[in-house]
């Protein structure tokens, strides 16, 4: 009895697969067909994928009766095309795609996901080996997982009922072993692929294979095999906050962004306080990050990089006299940083990686970095030498006249050399020291000197008062 159970469960959850599998590809029987389309037309990877799911929400809002995906790519990564992947295979509404040329590799993949494959003349569907950034084929394990995925899809679409006689039989709608056989050349399948050859179809091929439902030069064409006589076509255009992401990773703008970054920072560190060179830095460092953060690109660690080189440099300049390895270390973290955000992070588990769009995106930064300073000197010395009245809230330019009675410093510092005073903060090396009752800014000669210590003014020089701690008698 429990046996039987079991056959009457299996047999509801069997109908209830294969009802869903058959109403994902059928057209809803309706006077004008909502159709939504969403262009796939460049390298698969995070900006493809976002544009997926949004336009996947707004057909739902649309309640479009059919999602239309428009293919023209050579691939991309393959994370990125497994989350397609499985936003397609979970979709209720029948999603279709017609590939204008070229479903490479991860295209390959995305389109075997869909409920029907339409194909242009010409077109080609296949070879989705997997490899790294340099083009060389990774290990077998990352190859038997894209074949457990690209095997998996295949079989999502379930199986035809073929009735020979008195005798049914069953053949997949989309074989899993040429499915496979796209991704591994070891993988032979009988009349169809020899073994050491990677498959790729034809459309013709395609059509034959059960791999396409039918040739088409066009979206219209689609719709004519398709026996949809009445339709309406919505297409998926990015917003605004979309293009600006797309505009910002541009590596051009990229570079702009780095210029305005440390020209910023260099402004800042050319007047007291802090105003808008600082505000300028801060807001073209966060369009830089903040959209290649949001495609993934960079890291938490590579912003932090970043960071740490700025505060490096701000060390260096305010508490370290002169410039050396801090400095020097806070410009290459900060170089580090920008570089590692504009790419992928770098994967060794197959190997030595390519180094070469790090290389694409270190020359990006270089050539900005080395832009950012000379038109900053430039511009300073065009600030300083205007006579507009636009930067006079940045320039002071008054004259102060030694007729007015202005002097360049207080002469009587020069009085103080040879007087004794306390320390009245810790000299490390610059502090403030207490001589004569007169509190001064001062610069140990030597070591450091601890808050109360007894100092003697050695020397006053360009206007710096330089003194020395008085060692116990």
């Amino acid at each position: 009895m429990r046996f039987q159970i079991h056959l009457i469960l299996l047999a509801i959850c069997l109908l209830a697969s294969l009802t869903k599998l058959a109403a994902s590809d059928t057209i809803p029987s309706v006077d004008t067909l909502a159709v939504y389309k969403i262009n796939i037309k460049q390298e698969i990877g995070p900006p493809t994928w976002r544009h997926l799911q949004v336009g996947f929400e707004e057909a739902e809002k649309a309640n479009s009766d059919l999602i239309l995906l428009h293919m023209n790519t050579y691939g991309g990564l393959v994370d990125a095309a497994d989350s397609m992947r499985t936003k397609i295979l979970n979709s209720e509404t029948p999603v279709w795609v017609f590939i204008d040329n070229n479903a490479a590799s991860a295209g390959a993949l995305i389109s075997i996901a869909c409920d029907r494959i339409y194909m242009r003349p010409g077109a080609n569907i296949g070879a989705a080996t997997v490899v790294n950034q340099s083009g060389e084929v990774v290990p077998d394990k990352f190859q038997s997982f894209m074949r457990s995925m690209m095997r998996s899809t295949a079989e999502s679409h379930g199986k035809d009922t073929l009735i020979n006689g008195t005798d049914t039989t069953y053949r997949w709608k989309r074989d899993p072993a040429i499915a496979e056989a796209m991704v591994d050349p070891s993988i032979e399948v009988p009349q169809v692929s020899d073994s050491g050859k990677v498959l790729t179809f034809t459309t013709q091929e395609a059509i034959r294979y059960g791999f396409c439902e039918g040739e088409a030069k066009n979206i219209d064409e689609v719709m004519q095999l398709a026996g949809v006589s009445n339709y309406t076509i919505q297409e998926y255009v990015p917003n605004t906050t979309e293009k600006m992401i797309d505009l910002l990773i541009n590596p051009v703008v990229s570079g702009i962004l780095i210029m305005l970054i440390l020209g910023g920072i260099y402004f800042e560190l050319q007047s007291p306080g802090i105003g808008f060179p600082s505000a300028a830095a801060l807001t073209a460092a966060i369009l830089y990050f903040a959209p290649l953060y949001l495609e993934g690109l960079a890291e938490n660690w590579e912003i932090i990089l970043f960071i740490l080189g700025f505060v490096l440099i701000a060390v260096e300049i305010f508490a370290i006299p002169g410039f050396g390895v801090a400095g020097i270390s806070g410009i290459i973290l900060m170089i580090v940083g920008l570089t590692l955000s504009m790419v992928e992070t770098l994967d060794f588990e197959y190997g030595f990686p390519d180094l070469s769009p790090v290389l694409e995106a270190l020359v990006v930064v270089v050539v900005s970095f080395f832009l950012s300073i000379v038109l900053s000197i430039w511009l300073t010395k065009r600030i300083l030498t205007t006579n507009s009245k636009m930067f006079d809230a940045l320039v002071l330019k008054a004259d102060q006249k030694l007729s007015d009675g202005y002097v360049s410093v207080d002469t009587h510092y020069a009085d103080l050399v040879s007087h004794r005073g306390v320390a009245h903060s810790v000299l490390r090396p610059s502090g403030k020291v207490l001589v004569n009752n007169e509190l001064f800014d001062a610069v140990s000669l030597y070591n450091f000197i601890n808050k109360g210590d007894e100092i003697e003014v050695v020397r006053f020089e360009a206007g710096q008062l330089y003194v020395r701690k008085v060692e116990d008698s």
